[in-house]
């Protein structure tokens, strides 16, 4: 199993050399389901599975299959490469109603410096920074007022008609110097 972070950063090397000769039909996935399933690099996964992974990303979440401490440490007993990290970092989720996904996990920095590898303690001198993606969405797209077919009550009337755009969301923490 993957989390957010390895997943993003492990899928695009294994998933898109296997995927170089093959073009057409749907797309194949991990043979192991990840944990925390994310966009695939592959641009023929349909939006649609693209969508439901991040439900499912979302749907863990709820359920609690992240610990909820918000601490600034390192446990090496987790799997999850996020809580294993010299910057940990949590899961929230973003939230807005006129996108879909509506729900997007976004990675949320637990320390401001880094974990000291030799003493397991925060170090100050470095910095933990997110790491950004930028990831498609579908934006709802209302009509403004004045349009031809606004309605003249001052109410906006929003058809429901969506375009794709690139939303930038934190994936991930690093350490800096």
């Amino acid at each position: 199993s993957h989390t957010l972070h390895s997943f993003l950063f492990s899928f695009s090397s294994d998933e898109s050399r296997a995927a170089k000769g093959r073009r057409r039909g749907p797309s194949r996935l991990p043979t192991a389901t990840p944990a925390l399933a994310w966009a695939p690099d592959d641009p023929y996964t349909p939006m649609e599975d693209y969508e439901r992974s991040i439900q499912d990303m979302v749907h863990q979440l709820r359920n609690g299959s992240e610990p909820g401490d918000t601490k600034c440490q390192v446990n090496l007993r987790l799997w999850r490469s996020n809580r294993r990290s010299l910057s940990p970092w949590a899961y929230s989720i973003n939230h807005d109603a006129t996108r879909i996904p509506a729900d997007i996990p976004e990675a949320r920095c637990l320390c401001t410096g880094c974990i000291n590898p030799f003493t397991m303690q925060e170090d100050r001198t470095m910095a933990s920074i997110p790491i950004y993606s930028r990831l498609p969405v579908r934006r709802l797209l209302c009509q403004a007022p004045g349009e031809v077919g606004h309605k003249a009550s001052g109410r906006k009337k929003c058809h429901k008609k969506y375009q794709t755009v690139m939303e930038t969301i934190a994936v991930g923490c690093t350490c800096i110097f």
